[in-house]
């Protein structure tokens, strides 16, 4: 028997096996096992949109993209519990769940108060049993009944004050229209709004308590008039009722690592802009810093937003361990602001040892890393990173040595807020803005090459006011290569052989000089401060273009600069700069199917075009597929450009890269059991480049060939979810290679294990 057919029958005699087990020998007489809970309406377009289906606290089994493996691994033991091999069995599956009555009952009350608060207000919800033997599919019959509408709203409040508030220039941001569906969670979100609007205007006293709605029905129609009133102030509810008092801010007081000390005479005490700041020792923190992310003010009216906000940007800042704010109510309605701050440990020093595997190659590395959370008392974080490696090559011939050796240093200065002139503070607190700094030396030798790089950038980083996108902006980013030393032997196989010259590896290990400026917008719908999309509806997007190299092709034009290199290149410093535009987009879904099913879809396209004082694009900026987050049938940066089919596996790991990457993936993720969870997915995409390189036949980006060079693979995927990361294992098999034509263009036809499986591993989701 062939290993095809082998695979063929044991997936047909293992799928038998378990289908001919059952479950009612484990069902008691008086149970009934669950074998599907559905939720049913009489109008379909209910049952989708508020998820009715989530409401069902008692759930059947869990399945395993459709099937339910867990209650099937159950029912191979037997009902004898003292053998061995049925309590394995027991503990590794999952047992039959039998239906309670109860929790029916609550699933039936759930779902009719979720209907009432939307406005269905004579919905009715009844559960329909069929059973056959001991099992029972339980179906739960909705009929929401008409929807009630608002047929009009009117507001009252017997203080003056307020009334002129909320019945004249609020009703325009009011979320309570004519028209609209009677909803109960509009109701309480538009309590809450008016509620937030009445404290930011200096009734801190005022809560949502003191808002009250009265729906009238009208009989025999669906309509509702609402009426909405405002209380009067009662003090614990018990004085007299009287108007809502509005209250200002009076003395801002700041208390640094005082740990609880209340009397003032014991500390020292700094006077800036009106506020004071106290402290029993030395003051570490610049006042401008205190005062900076401040946003209350001496004899302003208390603002609730003013003081949520004066609380996050305390806490976001790296120096400040903890933070808070008490209100202190005065005589005359005014309220002292009394800041307690407490601050982080400055300094912290840590080292870090790892082993590498580079292809079969073993090394060791180790890296000491210093960080000052308040260097120049202003929440600015200095890091200093310092690293070494050393690695034992192996398979090398006619070289010198065997050993590769790197050193690197990394100091990074983060500043928080923006550092630019005519942008006042207050804007970069408002924005979590940080500003940064960062210069980077590494030093590499190999037996084929000596490598120096230096890299320096400055960037800004900050959220939009709705948190939910961020922005990065690198004004300046120089990145220089120099290579002081080569073996003769590498120059003769790789670079200079006669017939061999490739003319994208040459250029890799000459001296480069990039300068680049950049923007990264990304955007998640969920908010930025989300890690994760799992399993959940939202998207994301993110975008980037970068430019590098038109500061220095302006300069030498202006100047008419004759310093050219013998490929006729401007050069700097008699270095050749890289000239290019480079483009980026990827989006995001993940569509949420039940609480443990969803599918996630996924698109990425990169453009890079080399200009003007360049031919070819540095290889760290050219584009590559295949591995754990693209077409994940292929391994590695071993997928495409193009059709291109390398010959010379030596460096295939440079031709193998492009100017042009699209990317797609549709994923469906399933949970299994604890902590894992299972995907199948389908990739596609390749690389092309824009010019048509002799050393990449086949690989140039054609409009009315493109489409057909498409590679496609299809897999499994086992990922395990530890919270604040994930570890994932994909198992990958090519469907279509573009690089083959006839029988194998098509491997999802003609399989060959050896040839076309890939497996990854990684950390984090691919998209």
């Amino acid at each position: 028997m062939s290993n095809a057919n082998y695979s063929w029958f044991l997936l047909i005699s293992i799928t038998f096996i378990i289908s001919s087990c059952t479950v009612e020998r484990f069902i008691n007489d008086d149970e009934l096992f669950l074998k599907e809970a559905i939720v049913k309406s009489s109008d379909t377009k209910i049952t989708k949109p508020y998820n009715l289906q989530d409401y069902i606290i008692q759930s059947p089994n869990s399945k395993w993209f459709g099937f339910k493996v867990p209650l099937q691994i159950y029912c191979i033991s037997g009902t004898d519990t003292t053998k061995k091999t049925n309590k394995f069995f027991q503990k590794l599956g999952e047992d039959p769940v039998i239906y309670d009555s109860l929790k029916a009952q609550r699933t039936i009350s759930d779902i009719t108060q979720m209907l009432w608060n939307e406005g269905y207000m004579h919905a009715k919800v009844n559960e329909e049993k069929n059973i056959k033997g001991k099992k029972l599919l339980l179906t739960y019959k909705v009929d929401p009944g008409k929807r009630f509408w608002i047929k009009s709203v009117k507001r009252f409040s017997a203080d003056d004050n307020i009334a002129q508030l909320i019945c004249n220039s609020d009703t325009n941001q009011s979320l309570l229209k004519q028209g609209m569906p009677f909803n109960i969670n509009y109701l309480n979100e538009e309590r809450s709004r008016i509620t937030t609007m009445l404290r930011n205007q200096g009734f801190y006293k005022f809560n949502k308590d003191n808002i009250r709605f009265i729906a009238d029905t009208i009989k025999g129609s669906n309509m509702v008039d609402l009426t909405m009133s405002v209380s009067l102030h009662q003090e614990n509810g018990r004085t007299e009722p009287v108007n809502h008092p509005v209250y200002r801010i009076g003395n801002i007081n700041y208390f640094i690592d005082t740990q609880g000390i209340t009397d003032t005479t014991a500390l020292h005490k700094l006077v800036c802009n009106d506020k004071t700041i106290y402290y029993p020792n030395t003051l570490k923190f610049r006042p401008s810093l205190l005062t900076s992310n401040t946003l209350f003010s001496k004899g302003k009216l208390f603002n609730e937003d003013e003081q949520k906000k004066t609380y996050h940007y305390f806490t976001r800042l790296d120096a400040i361990a903890s933070s808070n704010i008490k209100l202190q109510e005065n005589d005359n309605n005014i309220l002292d602001c009394n800041i307690l701050l407490s601050r982080a440990q400055s300094q912290s020093i840590s080292f870090d040892i790892e082993g590498t595997n580079s292809a079969g190659d073993l090394g060791v590395a180790a890296s000491t890393s210093y960080r000052h959370k308040n260097i120049f008392h202003g929440s600015e974080t200095f890091t200093l990173k310092v690293r070494g490696a050393y690695e034992a090559i192996t398979g090398l011939e006619g070289y010198d040595g065997h050993n590769y050796i790197e050193f690197g240093s990394e100091m990074n200065l983060g500043f928080p807020g923006f550092l630019l002139p005519y942008i006042n503070k207050e804007f970069g607190a408002i924005h979590s803005a940080t500003s940064e700094i960062a210069i980077q030396y590494n030093m590499q030798k190999r037996p084929e090459f000596n490598r120096r790089v230096f890299t320096a950038a400055w960037r800004y980083r900050w959220n939009s006011l709705n948190t939910k996108a961020t922005h990065r902006f690198d004004l300046l980013e120089v990145n220089y290569v120099y290579m002081p030393w080569m073996s003769k032997t590498f120059k003769e196989q790789y670079l200079d052989s006669l017939g061999k010259t490739n003319a994208i590896l040459k250029y890799n290990y000459e001296n480069q000089l990039i300068t680049k400026l950049g923007y990264t917008y990304s955007y998640n719908s969920l908010g930025s401060h989300v890690t994760s999309t799992y399993g959940k509806n939202a998207y994301t997007i993110k975008f980037n273009i970068e430019t590098s190299g038109n500061l220095l092709n302006t300069i030498s034009n202006l100047i008419d600069s004759s310093d050219r290199n013998a490929n006729g290149q401007h050069t700097f410093c008699d270095i050749a700069y890289a000239q290019y535009a480079k483009g980026d987009f990827d989006i995001a879904k993940s569509i949420r199917i039940d609480k443990n099913n969803s599918v996630a879809l996924h698109t990425s396209l990169g453009i890079a075009c080399p200009y003007g004082n360049s031919m070819i694009l540095p290889f760290e900026k050219r584009y590559f597929a295949g591995g754990a987050n693209s077409v994940r049938g292929w391994s590695v940066r071993s997928l495409g450009p193009g059709k291109y089919n390398g010959a010379d596996k030596g460096i295939n790991f440079i031709n193998q890269s492009g100017d042009i990457k699209l990317d797609m993936s549709i994923e469906y993720r399933a949970f299994l059991f604890w902590k894992f969870n299972g995907a199948l997915f389908i990739d596609g995409g390749n690389i092309w480049t824009i010019r048509d390189y002799k050393d990449q036949p086949g690989g140039v980006f054609r409009f009315n060939e493109f489409y057909k060079q498409i590679a496609f693979a299809y897999g499994i995927g086992l990922r395990m979810n530890l919270d604040f990361f994930i570890i994932r294992f994909d198992a990958g098999m090519k469907a279509i290679n573009p690089a083959y034509t006839g029988k194998r263009h098509y491997p999802i036809a003609h399989p060959n294990f050896n040839r076309d499986f890939s497996l990854h591993f990684a950390i984090g989701l691919p998209f």
